[in-house]
Order: structure tokens, then C-alpha cells, then sequence
């Protein structure tokens, strides 16, 4: 019987990860990472094409070329679900204030945090932001990730947020993590409209979001089936709960699927708000109540959870425990971001979680590849090693998955494989 022609055999790892099966990942199924002993994966026209042993697909298939693993363990690419990398500028001076005694509240009402990104993220050009933010890209491929949604939201007017759109357009196009766009110009209410965060809503709703639903329409992503999601940040000091209301029904009502920064710092109902609008993720949850953490676990909906944020600004952990054993669906990101999150690693993030949240490292692994793809739609098409899926996937310079948990603050992977393609 003659081999199969395939393009690249990924073969002799000592531990292929797939994380396989049914997602998003649940409850005990978290627990799950469905690995392979000596395993290997076969891959053609930048698709998977079979997962298994090493004995078995050699005899299966013939390679034009082969990536030997070496006896270390192959694992999807990681998707980091929330970010913020596009953005000028940095906030070193505030995070010598927060160290000094001063809270992400007060340096906010002082002119600083996410406005003096916005200050500095309008008077950028995009190809001064994509100079910025490639850098940040090209280390969070080193360290494992190859999709990763990507937030407006330092631009606050129309036209400074479709700027981060198209500059997100482009950076998709010019490197290899491929990205999600999310529209959050619901982030902060910008200078001009201080005190007026209701007027400011109006102009997100009745201008900005025609405007970047139609740029939606037209472009890259939607021709590729990548989704445009809104988001709203739902805080004192951003949007209350009926403002967040009327932002993220008029979303819904222009079709774009819905995100929502809510109980970060106050658990002001925009969790629950969120869930009972359909929101495909919400993120934060560190002071959410054990209410509304039960609430998410029985919904369809995605919690995620952003340690490297709590680690940076010395705040609560949100309960990932609670959730996963309430049986719902936990995804982990960076938030990578110059303010409350400057981390490009989703493996410093899962050693965090595994410390300070109690998560177990199978637990970790899954929430950023299969239940963070699903945080992005994306969950038929990346996320697990699986025929018919896209063929992303890492070599990772360790015999066992477990290791990028129990270790930290390294660089893991040795390579790095983007639709088919040895991209590092």
C-alpha cells in the first residue's frame, strides 16, 4: 500500500498535546489535554490531515518534509483571547506611581492611564503603530502564540479607531500570528466628552459603529470568516450599566458579536448584563460574586480571566476554581496592554494562574488553545490538533506539557508552525 503525500510530519514527539474533542472544555473535561505518546502529526496545503503515533503515521504517509521533535512535546498554537497591543506610546512613570501608593483609580482621574495611551495612540500614524507593534507581536510568536484578537479602543473618535482597524488590517497581512479585530471605542470616555459619558455613548452608537461595522464588511477578516466584536468596559470610571446596556444592544442589533470587560474592580451587574445578551466572552471577573460566577458557569458563554493584570497591579485573582468546577468554560490571556497588563507570555500567564488561581497545568493548557479559539469564534478552525483543522502548532523544549506550567519566565518553544509553515 503506497504512502500518502503530504507536505510536512511533524513526528517523534515524546508528548503530542491535542487537546482534542468536544469544545470549549468544561468543568472536569478541562482536566483532559487528549495526548499521544510518541505522536505525530501529518499536515497538507496548511491543514491537518491525521494525528497519531509516530510508527503509525510514517507508514501512512510520505513527507516532502519532516520536522523531527526531538522527544519534546507538540502542542496547538496558543491563542491569546484579549489584547490591547496595538498602541503608542508606554506607562512606565504610572506603574512608578502605583508602586509609590497611588491606585489605577486615582492616576486615572489624574489625565493618566488609558487617555494617555489615547493621547498618544491619535497623534500616531499607522505606520508608526505598526512599527510599535510588530516587536510585540514577534515576541508573542516566540513565546507560543499564533492568533490573538486585537482591541481598538486608544483611539476614542471615529476616525483614530478606524486608524487602529486598519493598522490591525495590516499587521495581519505582514506577519504571522493572525489576528481578530474587536472594536472597543467604548473603553474610556475621552477628554473632550469628559463628564458627559452618555453623549459620548451616543456618538459610539449613532457614528463609530456604522462606520466600523461596514469597514468590517469589506475587509480581510470577513472575507476570511474572522468576526468584528464589540466590547464596552463597564466600570465607574468608563460606562455604567445601563450606558453598557445601550452599547451593547445596538451592537447586537448591527450583528457584531459581543464582548465585555465587566467586574474588574466593581461587580456592577455587567456580568450578568452581558450573559443575558449573548455575549460570546466576558473578561476580567476579578470581584465578580459567587453569583454571578455560577451564572457564567450554566451559560454558553466564554469567562476570561486575566492574571498577568491582577500580578501587575497587586489586585484580587479573579475565582477560576469556581468556575471550572461549577462545570463552565475558562480561557486565559495576557491583556497585553502598556497599563495594567505589559506581558506578552500566555506561558507566564498559565504559571500565574497555576499559582495564585489554583488551576491545575491541563487546565491551563486548554484555556488558551481550544476555549480561548472558541472566545474568538474561531473554535472549528484553531485551537487543537485535529484532521480538517488549521495546522498550527509548536514544538515546545520539554518532555511533558506540565513543565510549561512549573516552570516560568523563559522562552519554551523551539518552533513554531503557522498554517503549515515553519514559521520560527
Amino acid at each position: 500500500m503506497s504512502r500518502q503525500e503530504v507536505d510536512l510530519l511533524v513526528h517523534s514527539a515524546a508528548q503530542l498535546v491535542t487537546c482534542a474533542g468536544p469544545g470549549p472544555r468544561r468543568g472536569a473535561a478541562m482536566r483532559d489535554v487528549a495526548a499521544i505518546a510518541d505522536g505525530a502529526v501529518a499536515i497538507r496545503d496548511g491543514r491537518i490531515v491525521a494525528c497519531g503515533t509516530t510508527d503509525d503515521l510514517d507508514a501512512a504517509y510520505a513527507p516532502r518534509e519532516e520536522l523531527d521533535a526531538g522527544g519534546c512535546t507538540v502542542c496547538p498554537g496558543f491563542v491569546d483571547c484579549h489584547t490591547h497591543v496595538v498602541h503608542a506610546g508606554d506607562r512606565v512613570d504610572e506603574f512608578e506611581r502605583r508602586l509609590a501608593g497611588e491606585s489605577y483609580a486615582q492616576i486615572a482621574a489624574s489625565g493618566g492611564g488609558i487617555l494617555s495611551t489615547v493621547r498618544a495612540t491619535r497623534a500616531a500614524t499607522v505606520p508608526t503603530l505598526m512599527d510599535a507593534a510588530q516587536p510585540r507581536l514577534a515576541q508573542m510568536l516566540a513565546l507560543g502564540t499564533t492568533t490573538a484578537e486585537v482591541k481598538t479602543g486608544y483611539g476614542l473618535d471615529t476616525e483614530s479607531e478606524l486608524k487602529l482597524l486598519r493598522t490591525i488590517d495590516r499587521l495581519d497581512r505582514h506577519q504571522p500570528v493572525e489576528l481578530v479585530p474587536t472594536f472597543l471605542a467604548a473603553h474610556a470616555v475621552p477628554p473632550e466628552y469628559r463628564g458627559r459619558a452618555g453623549d459620548y455613548a451616543a456618538l459610539v452608537i449613532g457614528e463609530m459603529l456604522p462606520a466600523v461595522a461596514e469597514w468590517h464588511r469589506g475587509s480581510p477578516f470577513a472575507r476570511s470568516g474572522r468576526a468584528l466584536f464589540m466590547d464596552v468596559y463597564c466600570e465607574p470610571h468608563a460606562f455604567d450599566l445601563a450606558q453598557t446596556r445601550l452599547l451593547l444592544e445596538a451592537a447586537r442589533a448591527a450583528g457584531l458579536p459581543l464582548k465585555a470587560h465587566v467586574d474588574q474592580f466593581n461587580a456592577l451587574g455587567g456580568l450578568e448584563l452581558a450573559l443575558g445578551l449573548g455575549a460570546v466572552s466576558v473578561d476580567h471577573l476579578d470581584v465578580a460574586t459567587a453569583a454571578g460566577i455560577a451564572a457564567l458557569a450554566k451559560s454558553d458563554a466564554i469567562g476570561v480571566m486575566i492574571p498577568a493584570a491582577s500580578f501587575h497591579l497587586g489586585t484580587p485573582y479573579a475565582d477560576a476554581r469556581a468556575l471550572i468546577d461549577g462545570g463552565g468554560a475558562l480561557a486565559l490571556c495576557t491583556d497585553f496592554n502598556p497599563g495594567s497588563a505589559p506581558c506578552p507570555s500566555l506561558p507566564m500567564v498559565m504559571a500565574i494562574a497555576c499559582r495564585h488561581q489554583r488551576l491545575l497545568p491541563a487546565e491551563a493548557v486548554n484555556a488558551v488553545t481550544v476555549n480561548a479559539a472558541h472566545a474568538l469564534g474561531l473554535g472549528d478552525r484553531v485551537g487543537s490538533l485535529e484532521p480538517g483543522k488549521q495546522a498550527d502548532l509548536l514544538v515546545l523544549d520539554m518532555p511533558d506539557h506540565r513543565y510549561l506550567c512549573y516552570e516560568f519566565g523563559g522562552y519554551p518553544v523551539i518552533n513554531v508552525v503557522k498554517r503549515g509553515q515553519v514559521v520560527r
